[in-house]
């Protein structure tokens, strides 16, 4: 019997340009076999950088652009300031999160590493949880999935809680070059090799997890959370 079903997919990102880097060709992947899949974003990510001529002015036109090319729905970017999430009192952040998961019942979510060495990535993957807590009073049973982000995960050091640890793997070898050809929406943020954003890196880092799921490239993930009702 053929299944129908199709997933309702939620990525949830502190920063333009995490969606594409950290989970790209899995969310591809979901929307090319008809998964619904939209994004929250929760800053635009660019006032910590100090000089005015560094800063990408086009960073919230570049995340439609990408979620267009994805087939993807760009749901919501928030301004929430970048690099001082920690300054928001997370209640704020978790009640306008709530509302979106209401309205859109998710049974899939992807969040970053809750110990990623950026600040704002372990933010969002708090208020993340938060609002997909079980007693919440909308009850959302999702499948919680966190991902890698290069730069971000692969920097911190080699200890508890920062290291990532796979148990999920997703090939991506049939989606890479769609994953590629996204990514150039923020060329501004990929860096020469062996910067972890360089196209070089990237590419290894999908050789390397596809090694060790017996795929040719892959994207992995840790399950936070899976329920069966």
């Amino acid at each position: 019997m053929i299944n129908n079903y199709k997933n309702k997919v939620l990525c949830i990102v502190a920063h333009p340009d995490d969606e594409a880097l950290g989970v790209g060709g899995t969310l591809i992947k979901h929307a090319a076999q008809g998964d619904i899949v939209n994004i929250i974003i929760l800053s635009e990510g660019e006032d910590a950088k100090s000089k005015n001529n560094k800063k990408n002015p086009h960073r919230k036109s570049n995340a439609l652009k990408w979620a267009n090319i994805a087939s993807c729905n760009l749901y919501a970017l928030y301004d929430f300031p970048d690099q001082r999430l920690d300054a928001i009192p997370q209640l704020d952040i978790v009640k306008n999160l709530e509302k979106a998961i209401e309205d859109l019942k998710p049974n899939i979510i992807y969040i970053h590493h809750p110990g990623d060495i950026n600040r704002d990535h372990q933010i969002a993957a708090q208020v993340a949880l938060a609002a997909v807590r079980p007693m919440s009073y909308h009850m959302i049973r999702a499948e919680i999935r966190a991902f890698e982000t290069p730069s971000s995960t692969d920097q911190g050091p080699m200890i508890e809680p920062y290291i990532f640890k796979p148990n999920f793997y997703v090939s991506i070898d049939k989606f890479w070059k769609k994953k590629i050809d996204g990514l150039d929406v923020y060329s501004s943020e990929i860096k020469k090799a062996p910067h972890p954003r360089s196209i070089l890196s990237i590419k290894s880092l999908a050789i390397k997890r596809g090694a060790e799921s017996g795929f040719k490239m892959a994207e992995a993930f840790f399950i936070v959370k899976k329920i069966w009702d």
